[in-house]
C-alpha cells in the first residue's frame, strides 16, 4: 500500500527576513545564539505574534525546527504565518558559546548546563526579544528538556509570557530514561548522529518505521545537525564516528530529579494557557508521564493536550508534524475571555 503524506506547504517565502544574533548571557563569556525569522513586511511587534522555541537536552534549536524537510521547517510554517520566531540555543548548543570545559576531556569536569542554567539563558533571551521589540510578554514553545527549562521559567515569570506550547516536556518518569545510557558522566558526552536513526525508529513497531521519516528527511536532517558542531573541537572526533558534542548536566537532573520521582518545579505555579502536544510512541516521555504533567497544571487559565497517533519523540521531524504544527497555530491564534467566551474585535 502506498504512504501518502501531508502535502507540504511552499518553499518558504523569500519575503522572510533571517537573522542570527548573538546576545549577551548572564556569565561574562558566554554568548547565546538566537535565530530570528519574519515576515519582511511585518512592522508592527505584539506579544500575540512573538515566539520563542526551547530545544531539548542533545540537538539545538536550529537541528530540532529550523531544518527544512519537505521544504520548510517550524520556524518557516510559523513565520508564514505572520508570527516573529525566534530559536534561542542555551550555552553549549548550536552556535552558542561552549563553556570551556568542554575543551578538555569530558572526564575532566562535571556535568555542564544543570536545569537552573537553562532557565538563565532563556531568560537571557526572553528579556533580550521583550526590550528589542518594545512588548511586556511573549509565547513559548519548547520541546523534551526544553520543555521543562520553559515549564520552570514560566512558573517564575507568568508575567513575561503569554502562552506555553510544549511538546513531550519532560516531567516525572517511571526509572531510568532512555537517553541516559548509565555509567558515569562527565561535563559532555558525544553524540554519533548517523547512528540516531535506529533508536529513533525503535521506538515505533517494526511494520510502521519504514514510513515513519519521509526519505531524505533523516539524512538532511543529521547533515543539519552535525553542522552544528564548531569545527574548532579541539579533541577532534574520538571514536571514529561523526559526532555533536552535547552537555551531561539535563542527563544528571534527569538521574537526581525526574527518574527518582523528584519534581524541579511545580507545574501548578504556571498561569497561563499551555498546550500539550505528546506522540503515540514516545519512548522518552511515556504517555503517564505526559498525563501526570497535564493533571498538574491546576493554575493555568485553560489547558489542552493533543495525542498525535503514529508519532515519537522525534514528531516535529516526522510524517505527521504537521498536525502539531497546526495544533500550535490554533493554540497562538486562538483569544478566549475569562469566562471561557470567544473574544471578537
Amino acid at each position: 500500500m502506498n504512504q501518502r503524506f501531508p502535502a507540504p506547504l511552499p518553499a518558504p517565502a523569500p519575503d522572510l527576513v533571517v537573522e542570527d544574533l548573538m546576545i549577551p548571557s548572564d556569565t561574562p563569556g558566554i554568548s547565546l545564539h538566537l535565530r530570528n525569522k519574519r515576515p519582511r513586511s511585518l512592522e508592527a511587534f505584539s506579544a500575540e505574534r512573538t515566539v520563542l522555541l526551547m530545544h531539548g537536552a542533545t540537538y539545538s534549536s536550529e537541528s530540532l525546527f529550523d531544518v527544512p524537510l519537505g521544504g520548510f521547517s517550524l520556524m518557516d510554517d510559523l513565520a508564514t504565518r505572520g508570527y516573529e520566531v525566534y530559536a534561542v540555543d542555551v550555552r553549549g548548543y548550536g552556535g552558542s558559546t561552549r563553556p570551556p570545559e568542554m575543551d578538555a576531556p569530558a572526564q575532566d569536569n562535571a556535568p555542564l548546563v544543570r536545569t537552573e542554567v537553562g532557565v538563565r539563558d532563556l531568560a537571557s533571551a526572553v528579556d533580550f526579544i521583550l526590550k528589542r521589540r518594545g512588548i511586556a510578554r511573549l509565547n513559548l514553545l519548547a520541546m523534551s528538556w526544553g520543555g521543562s527549562v520553559a515549564g520552570a521559567y514560566t512558573a517564575g515569570n507568568n508575567d513575561k509570557v503569554l502562552k506555553l506550547a510544549l511538546v513531550a516536556p519532560l516531567w516525572l518518569l517511571d526509572g531510568p530514561a532512555p537517553i541516559d545510557s548509565g555509567g558515569s558522566l562527565g561535563a559532555y558526552r558525544r553524540v554519533p548522529v548517523m547512528e540516531f536513526r535506529e533508536r529513533w525508529l525503535s521506538a515505533a513497531p517494526e511494520a510502521a518505521r519504514a514510513s515513519l521519516i519521509p526519505e531524505g528527511w533523516f539524512e538532511r536532517w543529521a547533515e543539519a545537525s552535525l553542522a552544528t558542531e564548531p569545527r574548532t573541537d579541539p579533541l577532534g572526533d574520538a571514536g571514529g564516528s561523526r559526532t555533536i558534542r552535547a552537555v551531561n548536566g539535563p542527563l544528571l537532573d534527569i538521574r537526581e530529579f525526574w527518574a527518582a520521582g523528584k519534581a524541579l518545579y511545580d507545574p501548578g505555579e504556571i498561569r497561563v494557557p499551555v498546550l500539550l502536544t505528546h506522540a503515540e510512541w514516545d519512548r522518552d516521555v511515556p504517555l503517564a508521564s505526559a498525563q501526570d504533567f497535564f493533571l498538574s497544571l491546576r493554575g493555568a487559565p485553560y489547558r489542552r493536550w493533543l495525542e498525535v497517533g503514529e508519532g515519537t519523540h522525534m514528531v516535529l521531524l516526522e510524517k505527521n508534524r504537521l498536525q502539531v504544527f497546526d495544533a500550535i497555530h490554533q493554540f497562538l491564534a486562538e483569544d478566549y475571555a475569562p469566562d471561557g467566551s470567544r473574544r471578537t474585535g
